[in-house]
C-alpha cells in the first residue's frame, strides 16, 4: 500500500468562469471568482500564493512569480451545473444526459403519490427561492400542516417543514419516501430536507438540512479505494452526495467553519487513503443569494483555515482544492452557473509552479488519485500524476 493521505476539498460554487458551452446553459459570462475578487472582503493569500491567479484565463489579478503549488482549470464533461453532477465528475463519473428539472413544477402523478404515501397535502410545488419560499407558504404550512415542495434550476425536490409541525426526524421519513418515488424518468438528483423555525415573517431556515442523493450509477474513486484497500472520509455533504456509497467514515457539518475544523481533525488521524470535503456555505448561504460580499468573506475564511491545515501536512500528504459548479453572486437570476473550475494541488514533496493547463474534465482528480495510490481503476478523466509528482 502507499502510505499517503489525499485531501480534496471543494469550495462549493467557486467556478472561475470561460466555460464554453455557458452560453447553452445561459450563463455566458458569468465568473464567480472574478466577480468575489473586486470586494474588498477578498483576501486569499495562501491560494495566491499556491496559483490561484496564475490559472489560465485569469485577466483581473497579477499571479505570483513563484506558486508553491500546481493550478489548472477543469471543463466540466457532465451535462449540467449541479452540486450532484459535479461532485460525481469529480469522483470520476461522467454524466452525458443532464438529471431531469422541473421549471413547471412536479407532474401531478409524483405529486399525488406522494400526498398518498405521506398523508400530506403539498404547497407550492413550482421553483422558488429557499428564503421566499418560506416567507411566502410557511403560515400556510404552520395553519394547515401541508407540506412545502419546490424545486430550483438544479435537479432536486425539496421540503421546507416548521420544526415545530413536522419533526426533523419524520421530515426525513418524508424525504425518503420521495427519494424511492423519484426514479428512473422523474429521478433527480436531489431530494433535500429543508427545516425552519420561528414565527409568522420571521421564519429561519436551521442547519438540520440533509441531502438524499440518487445513488451514483457507477464506481467512483473512493470505491476503488475501499476496495485496494484503503480508507475514505467525507465532510459534509460528501456522504448525501454519493448516497453514502464508498464514503467509510463521516461528519456532518453546521457550516464552513465547522467543517473546516473537522477537516483538521481529520488530519490529526493515521491513515492512508482519501478524505473529500465540501464547503457548502459559499453557495448556498452567499451564492445563491448574491451576497458579494458575503461570499468574498467565506472564501477569505477558507484561506486563512488553509494556512493552519498546510502548516500541518504530512510529508507526503497532498492538498486538492477546487469547486464542483458555478455561482456568480454578481450574475442574472439566483442559480448556479456553468463555468470550469479552478483547480489548486500542493504538496511538499510533489512539484510546485507546474501549469497544468486546461483539462477537459473534473474527472482528472479522480484518475490522478487513483494514479497516486495505483488503485488501478481507470476513469474517464487523464491523470496529471506524472506531471506533479
Amino acid at each position: 500500500m502507499i502510505d499517503r493521505r489525499v485531501f480534496v476539498i471543494v469550495i462549493d460554487s467557486c467556478g472561475c468562469g470561460n466555460a464554453p458551452d455557458a452560453a447553452a446553459f445561459g450563463d455566458e459570462g458569468a465568473d464567480t471568482l472574478k466577480t468575489i475578487s473586486a470586494s474588498d472582503k477578498f483576501n486569499v493569500p495562501v491560494m495566491e500564493q499556491m496559483g490561484l491567479f496564475n490559472i489560465a484565463g485569469n485577466d483581473y489579478a497579477q499571479g505570483t512569480d513563484s506558486p508553491t503549488g500546481c493550478f489548472a482549470r477543469m471543463t466540466e464533461r457532465s451535462m449540467g451545473k449541479d452540486t450532484t453532477i459535479g461532485h460525481w465528475e469529480i469522483a470520476g463519473i461522467v454524466s452525458p444526459s443532464p438529471l431531469p428539472t422541473y421549471p413547471d413544477g412536479f407532474p401531478d402523478e409524483v405529486i399525488e403519490e406522494f400526498e398518498r404515501q405521506t398523508g400530506r397535502k403539498v404547497l407550492c410545488n413550482k421553483p422558488y427561492s429557499g428564503t421566499e419560499v418560506i416567507k411566502d407558504y410557511g403560515k400556510e404550512h404552520v395553519d394547515t400542516g401541508a407540506l412545502i415542495v419546490y424545486t430550483s434550476a438544479d435537479s432536486v425536490f425539496q421540503i421546507a417543514a416548521h420544526e415545530d409541525v413536522v419533526p426533523v426526524d419524520r421530515l426525513y421519513e418524508y424525504c425518503e419516501i420521495a427519494r424511492k418515488i423519484l426514479v428512473g424518468r422523474h429521478g433527480v438528483g436531489r431530494v433535500i430536507a429543508r427545516p425552519f423555525i420561528g414565527a409568522d415573517g420571521e421564519y429561519t431556515r436551521t442547519p438540520r438540512r440533509h441531502d438524499f442523493s440518487l445513488v451514483p450509477p457507477r464506481m467512483t474513486m473512493m470505491n476503488a479505494l475501499i476496495e485496494a484497500g484503503y480508507s475514505t472520509y467525507g465532510v459534509g455533504k460528501i456522504y448525501d452526495i454519493f448516497a453514502g456509497k464508498g464514503i467509510q467514515n463521516t461528519v456532518r457539518t453546521q457550516n464552513n467553519a465547522d467543517g473546516l475544523q473537522k477537516t483538521l481533525d481529520y488530519q490529526k488521524l493515521d491513515f492512508s487513503g482519501l478524505c473529500f470535503v465540501n464547503l457548502v456555505d459559499t453557495d448556498m448561504i452567499f451564492g445563491h443569494r448574491r451576497d458579494i460580499d458575503g461570499y468574498a468573506n467565506a472564501v477569505s475564511e477558507i484561506d486563512a483555515s488553509l494556512k493552519t491545515f498546510i502548516e500541518r501536512m504530512r510529508d507526503t500528504d497532498i492538498l486538492m482544492i477546487t469547486a464542483d459548479h458555478g455561482c456568480d453572486p454578481g450574475y442574472k437570476g439566483t442559480d448556479h452557473t456553468r463555468e470550469m473550475v479552478p483547480l489548486l494541488v500542493y504538496g511538499k514533496d510533489i512539484r510546485k509552479g507546474v501549469d497544468l493547463g486546461t483539462r477537459t474534465s473534473f474527472a482528472d482528480v479522480a484518475a490522478t488519485v487513483l494514479d497516486i495510490f495505483e488503485a488501478g481503476q481507470k476513469t474517464e478523466g487523464l491523470s496529471f500524476w506524472n506531471d506533479i509528482r
